[in-house]
């Protein structure tokens, strides 16, 4: 198992400067900058089929590709490391432990877009995260790295960190760019798209941390061998963050087509021992709820959604068979209420009375037309929306509506009516 990402996590502190070039840090945008035309770094991502690690899985260099070959005007890349989805934690491993890596291919995709100024939004409770980036920045500065002569080349790569203030929905690219402004963040109308109408009304390209990360390897070592790893429709590793019932919970990096069982197993050591799984969650919350039988789906975005999920960020959340289903799904129903922005009756609705009727299950105070209810909901929430926030908090509801009926009956009230369908 090829692992080119190669975080130390038990590393205490973040990898400096100077250990970062001696472990060729910088090495590859210096060539790219000084060799390679915009175009042919944006060709050789297309080509190796980089996809998004921030949960949508849109291909990266198509994404590039939107942004102006000429533009009239500033052009910005902006970082989500905004990480709010529940059971996810890897980006903040990339910026604690070794920033450097995700400043180079800040600097390699600046340049392949064409953008000048590079916007990293920080989830707000990511101190340490803040601290080692504006760290490695002010390094990288100094060293002349980065800054109005970016390596040399007499480019401008400048590089601002944001630090966000805790709400979910900015993870949607466009809400993020509002908050980025200073407005509410709302999730905006489209189109425009971001790379017509992005920050402060100029062309943008939005990306996740883990994405940027996985460009200097590419640019360095090739597409064929990028293209070596993972599957045919999703090339390269991820990091899996997986937590809940396992021997070894952490940050493992591997090769995206393993199956679930392989990643729970191999990597984190298995169910904890003397427990049982009752249900495992294979991307983060929004991904939902699979039962046990479920174990071999393989862990890429196409064979996930046949499944009716998705893989998310990665983010496997292990439920050990004490806990009952009914109360790990009102954790995020809840969630998912508090977090939507409220612009669209399908999510502001929705999100409220899936919690409100999951709540009713939870005090054994449901009946089968609560079940019927919640179905219902489930059809509004496919309607077309301002953003996929109905999808997310759809995921856990959804998913538990499907595998885990009979959880759903016996929380129904003595005197009440059986489900059906």
């Amino acid at each position: 198992m090829a692992n080119y990402l190669s975080l130390e996590f038990a590393r205490s502190s973040p990898m400096l400067l100077a250990e970062a070039k001696g472990k060729g840090r910088w090495a590859t945008a210096e060539r790219v900058l000084k060799t390679m035309k915009p175009e042919q770094v944006v060709d050789e991502v297309k080509n190796a089929s980089l996809r998004g690690r921030g949960g949508a899985w849109f291909p990266a260099g198509i994404k590039w590709s939107f942004m102006p070959k000429e533009p009239k005007g500033p052009s910005y890349l902006v970082i989500n490391a905004d990480e709010g989805e529940p059971g996810t934690f890897k980006d903040r491993q990339i910026m604690e432990k070794d920033p450097h890596l995700l400043l180079e291919g800040i600097a390699i995709a600046c340049f392949a877009m064409r953008a000048e100024t590079c916007f990293v939004y920080v989830r707000g409770e990511y101190l340490s995260s803040l601290v080692a980036l504006e760290t490695a920045i002010a390094e990288c500065e100094q060293a002349g790295l980065l800054g109005d002569d970016a390596l040399g080349t007499g480019r401008r790569v400048r590089v601002l960190v944001h630090r966000g203030a805790g709400a979910y929905i900015c993870g949607e690219e466009t809400a993020l760019l509002n908050s980025l402004e200073g407005r509410r963040g709302e999730p905006r109308a489209k189109p425009p798209f971001p790379a017509v109408y992005g920050a402060f009304g100029r062309p943008t390209t939005v990306n996740n941390v883990e994405t940027i990360a996985n460009v200097p390897f590419i640019l360095e070592r090739g597409v064929p061998w990028f293209r070596s790893m993972g599957t045919q429709g999703a090339p390269g590793n991820i990091l899996y963050g997986i937590s809940g019932a396992v021997e070894n919970p952490g940050i493992y990096e591997g090769p995206l087509g393993m199956t679930a069982r392989d990643v729970i197993d191999k990597l984190a050591g298995g169910v904890k021992s003397g427990k049982k799984m009752r249900a495992f969650i294979p991307g983060g919350a929004s991904t939902g709820f699979l039962p046990p039988g479920k174990l071999d789906v393989v862990m890429d975005p196409d064979a996930l959604k046949k499944e009716g999920t998705m893989l998310g960020t990665g983010g496997i959340v292990v439920i050990p068979e004490e806990v009952e289903l009914i109360d790990a799904l009102r954790v995020l129903t809840r969630f998912f209420r508090h977090e939507t922005c409220g612009q669209c009756a399908p999510c502001r609705e929705g999100a409220a009375w899936s919690d409100q009727i999951v709540g009713r299950f939870q005090r054994g105070e449901g009946s089968g037309d609560d079940f019927a209810l919640l179905n219902d909901i489930m059809r509004g929430s496919k309607q077309r929306t301002i953003c996929v926030f109905p999808e997310a908090f759809a995921g856990p509801l959804g998913s538990a509506l499907v595998h885990f009926k009979r959880d759903f009956e016996q929380r129904i009230a003595p005197q009440g009516t059986a489900v059906h369908g």
